[in-house]
């Protein structure tokens, strides 16, 4: 090759570089009406930078398609000072988005949803590939099946640090509708004991985690894996001749819960597991097996797996021995394993009543919780269930 054609060459690859870099802008926002603006012209790579300050609610985009490499980004322009969207039916609903990130946000006061992302009704093209980090959402509804977070009908997410507080009454926290390969993690979710649900993955949900989250009252059931969907809204849709299930594939690690109804409840599940959490004060149940969704195809909620876990509780809030299971379920294909039971205001009565025989479970030994009526559930040094609950789950390979 000549000199001339390989400098064509240089100079060719220098201006596609160019090119590149400029179709991938950074847009400072600082009102609802340029926010708006932004984010219908946004283009694969760009980001959109909010100005400290309030934002109207009620954001509605269809179609944010970033790329591989290239996410479109909607972010605060500075994280210590986020910028408030306030108010809306929906703070902000994502239709059929790819490759999207929200960082840094702050969702108040939101009629019906803080944040929404789903597929459009395109059961077949699900949205994917969506980061939410580090948003804040609170006082969403307040009656009503109102969420904090809502997804229905995405792959390839990870929600991670974000703080829900005070959901619709009937709602939840993170609600997840045919949701596949996702991961919440290092979220905080606060509410009440007996309104709502904290995180939830039904309608056909598969392969989610949800680890290293801290559930504060976090309503009646604040860990519901499964649930009850109507069959419509399943994702993928429901084929005749299969086997059907709310959930399936479905790992909760290294979470820590305090108060709610129940802390974990197994609904019309098809194979989950729950290991290395701290279970604290539970007002009834530290584990709920239940079958809601019964029309023919569905299999009895099954093969749940329950390990290496804490649970602390107080004899006058723990009914039927701390596990409810109800009718048309198959609880005896669970398996517990290496749980810790301590119920701290009378010993004695620390043994569950599980549905089958578990293998080296601890029963009555007080675990020494470092200072818990200051809320931290962390292991004193001399703590001999060092081996159990929140704070031993082994390191875990990090997702994209």
């Amino acid at each position: 090759m000549g000199m001339l054609a390989t400098s064509w060459l240089l100079i060719a690859g220098l201006l596609a570089a160019t090119i590149s870099a400029a179709a991938q802008r950074t847009v400072l926002v600082k009102d609802t009406a340029v926010l708006r603006t932004a984010l219908r012209s946004a283009q694969p790579g760009d980001t959109i930078l909010l100005a400290p300050g309030e934002y109207e609610g009620g954001l509605y985009v269809e179609r944010l398609y970033g790329e591989a490499g290239k996410p479109i980004i909607i972010a605060a322009q500075n994280r210590q000072q986020p910028p408030v969207i306030r108010g809306g039916n929906t703070g902000i609903h994502l239709a059929r988005a790819r490759y999207v990130e929200m960082r840094d946000l702050a969702f108040v006061g939101a009629k019906h949803n803080g944040v929404n992302i789903d597929d459009g009704g395109e059961f077949e093209s699900p949205a994917h590939h969506i980061v939410l980090k580090n948003l804040t959402v609170r006082d969403v509804g307040p009656t009503g099946n109102c969420d904090g977070i809502k997804l229905s009908g995405v792959t390839d997410f990870r929600v991670e640090g974000c703080v829900i507080e005070r959901w619709g009454d009937g709602g939840q926290g993170i609600d997840m509708v045919g949701c596949h390969r996702g991961v919440i993690t290092d979220c905080t979710l606060r509410f009440v004991d007996d309104k709502g649900f904290g995180v939830q993955a039904k309608g056909g949900c598969t392969q989610v985690t949800v680890r290293r989250c801290r559930f504060e009252h976090a309503g009646a059931r604040a860990m519901q894996i499964g649930g009850s969907t109507g069959l419509q809204f399943f994702r993928p849709p429901l084929k005749p001749g299969e086997e059907h299930a709310e959930a399936r594939d479905i790992t909760v690690e290294g979470c820590t819960f305090v108060g709610s109804l129940a802390a974990v409840s197994f609904v019309g599940v098809d194979g989950a597991t729950v290991r290395f959490n701290t279970i604290y004060r539970p007002l009834r149940w530290a584990i709920r097996i239940l079958q809601e969704t019964r029309e023919a195809g569905f299999v009895p909620c099954r093969k749940g797996v329950f390990t290496d876990n804490l649970i602390v509780f107080r004899s006058d809030q723990w009914f039927e021995g701390g596990v409810n299971i109800g009718p048309a379920t198959a609880p005896q294909t669970f398996t517990f394993a290496r749980n810790w039971w301590y119920c701290e205001d009378n010993p004695q009565r620390s043994k569950p009543v599980l549905p089958v025989l578990e293998r080296e479970g601890v029963v009555g030994v007080n675990p020494r919780l470092r200072a818990p009526e200051r809320g931290d559930l962390s292991m004193a040094a001399e703590s001999p269930a060092r081996r159990v609950g929140a704070h031993a789950l082994p390191p875990v390979q990090s997702s994209w």
